[in-house]
């Protein structure tokens, strides 16, 4: 690859508000029938406090005249994030289950709820958060997480009871997968892992090492195999072009970590549908990913846990009229440790969880953070 590359920086972003989104439950349309709702032990009403242990950053470290980059810090492995439509993201805590909301003008982070009943042990946890496409009227959250019994899809609004959508995803010490992601065509996109047993994303009828298809009850969209594509090790996380094109990061199999093109009904085993990129285990262990542009000529930003850096990847043919800006091939490298989420909000900017507190890591000062970043030439000035 090239040492720079040329690109348009765009996102699509669902059309969802967190103003309004009350704690006296919501009316549920179709076969869908919520268990009661409430306040449980675990879980508090919204509340203007920080979250613990994220204090605010004292002045001079993350907070005012600290790092530009940094707009939330002491979390606990945060590692699902996803953007509302009023500019402010909401973090979910790996280990805690605890939902934040984070301001990217680095005001204090806001706690919002515990998501309860997780079991933790390996990589196990709260993994996955999308926002439901009608959160204007239903205020639902949709979460992938790891139980006692199995890894599953739940839904709840906040201050809620979780309730199952999909259950009965394998779980394992390893390889639990947690992509989710609402497609523009309102389907929702779920990765689960192989939980460490490879055999098992090539079996038939296994929902280990897949990626799942369903609508927001939990049903198969357009059959009764809810199956899109299979033989896949670690689907961390799912991401969306602007044509609709829908991508995977995976962990290589005794080889690179890979960027896949999801395409329906493929295999995604050595040998089957080759990767659109792929990188050196050493730089990889992939945890997030987002698109700026389409399949054809856009630019894949992709968090690397073991690589500390978010790697800058060209897709398609890049056009050479000089109509697109040039990016570096990384960002970040070794300057804020284990990076892994990464979402791209509709001024171009990235926002990224780092993940030294998960047990691999060292943390450092204000660990875990989120970080908000320009990429160079997106447009916008950039503190990088």
């Amino acid at each position: 690859m090239s040492g720079r590359v040329r690109v348009g920086v765009v996102a699509l972003l669902a059309s969802v508000t967190i103003a309004g989104c009350g704690t006296d439950g919501y009316q549920p349309s179709g076969p869908f029938r919520p268990l009661p709702e409430g306040a449980p032990p675990q879980v508090g009403p919204p509340t203007s406090s920080a979250p613990q242990p994220g204090r605010p950053a004292e002045p001079g470290s993350e907070g005012e005249g600290g790092d530009p980059n940094v707009v939330a810090s002491g979390l606990e492995v945060p590692t699902p994030l996803v953007l509302m439509a009023d500019g402010t993201a909401v973090v979910g805590e790996r280990d805690t289950g605890r939902l934040v909301q984070v301001f990217p003008d680095r005001s204090p982070p806001r706690e919002l709820m515990t998501v309860p009943g997780l079991d933790t042990t390996g990589d196990g946890g709260l993994l996955g958060l999308a926002v439901s496409p009608t959160y204007a009227e239903d205020g639902l959250f949709y979460a992938y997480v790891t139980t006692p019994t199995d890894n599953r899809v739940v839904r709840f609004p906040l201050g809620g009871t979780p309730n199952p959508v999909f259950t009965g995803i394998p779980r394992g010490q390893v390889h639990n997968g947690g992509g989710l992601v609402f497609g523009v065509d309102g389907d929702l996109y779920v990765g689960t892992g192989d939980t460490g047993n490879p055999a098992l994303a090539g079996a038939p009828g296994s929902l280990a090492g897949v990626v799942l298809r369903i609508d927001v009850f939990g049903q198969a969209v357009g059959g009764t195999d809810p199956v899109y594509t299979r033989g896949h090790r670690d689907v961390t996380a799912l991401c969306q072009g602007g044509d609709l094109s829908l991508f995977a990061t995976d962990e290589g199999s005794d080889g690179p970590d890979e960027l896949n093109q999801l395409v329906a009904g493929h295999d995604y085993r050595p040998g089957g549908k080759a990767p659109v990129a792929e990188i050196l285990a050493e730089e990889g262990g992939l945890g997030g990913c987002a698109i700026g542009g389409d399949a054809e000529s856009g630019i894949a930003f992709v968090g690397a846990l073991d690589g500390e850096r978010v790697h800058v990847l060209p897709l398609g043919e890049q056009p050479e009229d000089g109509s697109t800006p040039e990016l570096p091939e990384e960002l970040l490298g070794g300057q804020y440790g284990r990076l892994r989420t990464v979402v791209l909000d509709v001024e171009g900017a990235l926002w990224i969880t780092t993940s030294n507190r998960d047990g691999v890591g060292t943390p450092g000062e204000g660990d875990d953070k989120v970080l908000r970043i320009l990429p160079p030439n997106s447009g916008q000035e950039s503190p990088l």
